[in-house]
């Protein structure tokens, strides 16, 4: 068996506003979209050009949720960019909030988290340095959350 493609689907409560979001955001180009009768977004896909991005509204009737604003979410997406200060701005603009501003850390990366308006979870970041994994372990082993 061979895994050929892993594809992040977000449930949203107004799949609408998350893809001119996702769009205005990340640059996101809407590729599909499935509609209900009733006029709820069944299922969506938006191209992120590094990866695509499916989105449906809520089904409860199948157990199918957005995330709870009360508990959060256990998910987080990761996503590469070219200038994540950049990003994390334009998503704030947009409606988000910064759960953790862009930072460098000691892994190669400089990265801030959101939360989008639909409650889930974003770390934005793109690379400062190329770092080996027997260097990332020695910085990991000296930083606070380590210990």
């Amino acid at each position: 068996m061979a895994v050929h493609e892993l594809f992040p689907y977000l449930c949203v409560a107004d799949a609408d506003a998350a893809i001119a979001f996702y769009a205005q955001v990340f640059g996101g180009e809407e590729k599909l979209r499935l509609v209900e009768p009733g006029g709820r977004i069944g299922h969506a896909e938006v191209d992120l050009g590094g990866g695509l991005l499916m989105l449906c509204e809520e089904f409860p009737e199948y157990d199918i949720r957005k995330p709870d604003n009360a508990t959060g979410t256990s998910v987080s997406l990761h996503i590469h960019v070219d200038n994540a200060d950049d990003v994390i701005a334009r998503a704030v603009a947009a409606g988000a909030t910064v759960l953790m501003p862009a930072q460098d850390h000691f892994y190669g990366e400089r990265s801030g988290t959101i939360r989008d308006p639909f409650g889930h979870r974003w770390n934005i970041g793109h690379s400062i340095e190329q770092v080996s994994a027997e260097e990332m372990q020695r910085r990991y082993d000296t930083t606070e959350q380590s210990g």
